[in-house]
């Protein structure tokens, strides 16, 4: 599994590229369902942010119930992997709504789109040895 690296966009709050760091973590199961998470602090010392920012990414995640946290135990990840599984559907389907709306509003067609899909696909096949 490939460890995602910490790089914050300006436009963006801490907190939310946090969360999305940390779930995306879970959808590649670096960490994986039942899992125990780092602590605050040693995920703030990771990322270089303060710990009040992994808190409250900490919060967005258990509202969310991809986390759950235990008084003496820390926090883990969720063992509902249906839970997981449409949370990671749903920013798939975001992303790729994004996309075509973009590419919809350039003119491009259904064909163009699906073209420009399968040659990036293609590119990054060949470029990391598959997907």
């Amino acid at each position: 599994v490939k460890k995602l690296a910490w790089q914050f966009k300006p436009t963006v709050p801490i907190y939310i590229q946090v969360v999305s760091v940390i779930k995306s973590r879970i959808f590649n199961g670096e960490y994986p369902p039942g899992s125990h998470l780092p602590s605050v602090r040693e995920l703030a010392q990771e990322a270089s942010v303060n710990p009040n920012t992994v808190q409250k990414a900490f919060g967005e995640l258990e509202q969310s119930g991809l986390i759950c946290t235990f008084r003496t135990a820390g926090r883990n990840v969720t063992e509902d992997e249906e839970l997981i599984k449409r949370c990671k559907e749903d920013i798939c389907r975001k992303y790729v709504n994004s996309f075509v709306n973009e590419m919809s509003t350039m003119g491009l067609s259904r064909e163009d789109i699906l073209s420009v899909l399968d040659d990036i696909i293609k590119s990054q096949t060949e470029k990391e040895g598959g997907l």
